[in-house]
């Protein structure tokens, strides 16, 4: 028998969806979303901790609306001038070990300056960062630290949801039931998982399948090598990527 036809998929880039009805609260992220959104912090200064696909740009997204903050990626903070952009409000993205201290810590008194906030979000706590600047890490010691625990089912199955709404796909609930079944218990083995399942589903002009989900968490997310009920024929809803 022939094999299915397949094509290239183009690398088109993921719209995702930063609004309050797309963020979904569990017992993993609440801590973070009540203070993140809250009016008042107990410090000018709150420093949000989480793996990759945590939720930490989607929480930064709802406080920069909230505020009207300006959004700086780390990386870029010494290309910025820090009177410009503290205002009253300002996140600073992807923080971590090899930061420009200097630039962070003339953002965080600009922003001090102006009675504002500002938000850090980081993969690494703050330990990690190898702070070397005697009066930023004094600063940084003295902001409200907060972090994204581990997501239990009902959290994972969300973000699985939200990761394949975000690419406009839809994957039928038994789908994502064997995904949680077989799959690493974290944010980044969902987000890792999403993107080579949209890819060769589209390669082969089909649905995403049970049978599809065991060979790509096969290849590389611990998955047992056959799963139970996947001589089954292939489902033949359509996809509406």
């Amino acid at each position: 028998m022939a094999e299915p036809p397949r094509q290239l998929p183009l690398a088109l880039p993921v719209a995702a969806a930063y609004g309050h009805e797309d963020y979904v609260v569990a017992e993993a992220n609440r801590a973070a979303f009540d203070l993140v959104t809250a009016e008042h912090w107990p410090s000018d200064v709150l420093l949000l901790v989480g793996p990759e696909g945590a939720g930490k740009t989607h929480l930064a997204a709802l406080f920069a609306q909230a505020t009207d903050a300006r959004v700086i990626a780390a990386a870029d903070l010494g290309a910025h001038d820090p009177l410009e952009v503290a205002g009253r409000a300002v996140v600073v993205e992807n923080a971590g070990q090899g930061i420009d201290e200097r630039a962070l810590f003339h953002l965080l008194n600009a922003v001090r300056q102006n009675g504002g906030r500002c938000l850090i979000t980081s993969r690494q706590p703050l330990v990690a960062w190898g702070i070397g600047l005697a009066d930023l890490a004094s600063r940084l010691r003295a902001a409200t630290p907060v972090e994204l625990g581990l997501p239990d089912d009902r959290l994972l199955e969300a973000v699985l949801a939200k990761l394949f709404a975000d690419r406009q796909t839809t994957v039928d609930p038994a789908v994502v039931a064997e995904l949680l079944r077989h799959m690493e218990r974290s944010y980044t083995a969902a987000v890792h998982l999403v993107e080579p399942l949209d890819r060769e589903a589209l390669a082969a002009k089909g649905p995403i399948t049970r049978a599809l989900a065991a060979t790509v968490l096969a290849r590389g997310f611990g998955a047992e090598p056959q799963l139970p009920g996947l001589d089954e024929a292939p489902s033949t809803e359509n996809n509406p990527s």
